[in-house]
């Protein structure tokens, strides 16, 4: 399924043609697929490896920094996380980075995987607070590790209109959109946030999250690794339960503010994930809606 105009197809003759010529000793290895995300194509590699191909030129981008950054922040944070073990090179048939990662075995977070939501939204808060506390060894919010999420609501605002009205447009008799676009606005009429510069994962939703045993196991898909304010790392609090939900936030003593700027965040990315695949990727589109009717949810029990 190609999503993007600039996409570079893969599939698996392609994927052991780069491993016969990079790492000819696993080009023999059982390869399957391993899912798909808007950014990244994975397969399977035998049983202890996973191989992970960008979909575009500017999806490729966050290939170095993780190869860079994955393994100093690794033993810091307390809990599984990709770890690489090659670096790929360009080919004239894949002109961009890639890589190969450690499997880490885990299943995907949702109702059949995690035994106590708020249990869970507790050790995601952990978890995220630790990230928030590394040191960014000499990181700081430049080239790869500027990204849009780590900054302020009001250079988005534009766009964000705009996909509000896309959302109107497609959904309006399905989707209070009226509601989102009041929250998305007051937030915009908010402090910008102060606080220093912090390590952020960028996409902490369930997809990027595995569970074992019932309970949160790993952090996967540093994609968008950045250096930036916190307040997006929270938004994707709305795709999880609500016992998930209120135990992070009690766990992460955030303030009123800083969950209103989140809960802006978390609008803004859905109604753009519903406007710019709504025709290519319903299970994100999915994904999206139960965000945003996870947020209205809340905003009427209050």
């Amino acid at each position: 399924m190609m999503l993007h105009e600039d996409e570079i197809p893969v599939d698996e003759t392609l994927v052991r043609s780069l491993l016969k010529a990079q790492r000819p000793e696993w080009a023999g290895l059982p390869l399957s697929p391993a899912g798909a995300g808007t950014d990244n194509t994975m397969y399977r590699l035998g049983e202890d490896l996973l191989v992970r191909l960008p979909r575009t030129p500017g999806n490729g981008r966050s290939v170095r920094k993780e190869q860079e950054w994955l393994p100093r922040l690794a033993p810091l944070l307390g809990c599984p996380i990709p770890e690489p073990v090659h670096a790929g090179t360009p080919t004239d048939a894949f002109p961009l980075l890639w890589s190969v990662y450690r499997w880490i075995d885990g299943d995907e977070v949702g109702p059949d995987t995690v035994r106590d939501w708020a249990a869970f939204g507790a050790d995601l808060a952990a978890v995220v607070g630790r990230l928030h506390r590394i040191d960014l060894m000499g990181a700081t919010r430049a080239e790869d590790l500027s990204w849009y999420r780590g900054g302020t609501l009001e250079p988005c605002e534009e766009w964000v209109g705009g996909c509000l009205d896309d959302c109107r447009a497609a959904l309006g008799s399905e989707l209070d959109v009226d509601t989102l676009e009041r929250l998305w606005r007051a937030a915009l009429a908010l402090p910008e946030p102060s606080g220093p510069h912090v390590w952020l994962h960028g996409d902490l939703k369930p997809t990027n999250l595995l569970a074992r045993n019932g309970k949160l196991h790993a952090v996967i898909d540093f994609g968008a690794l950045s250096v930036g304010f916190p307040d997006a790392e929270h938004a994707t609090v709305w795709d999880l339960p609500p016992q998930a939900r209120r135990a992070y936030w009690d766990a992460s003593n955030l303030d009123e503010v800083t969950w209103a700027r989140a809960r802006a965040w978390a609008i803004a990315v859905g109604v753009s994930g519903i406007s710019d695949y709504r025709h290519t990727f319903p299970a994100f589109v999915a994904e999206c809606r139960a965000r945003l009717e996870a947020i209205l949810a809340d905003a009427a029990a209050r």
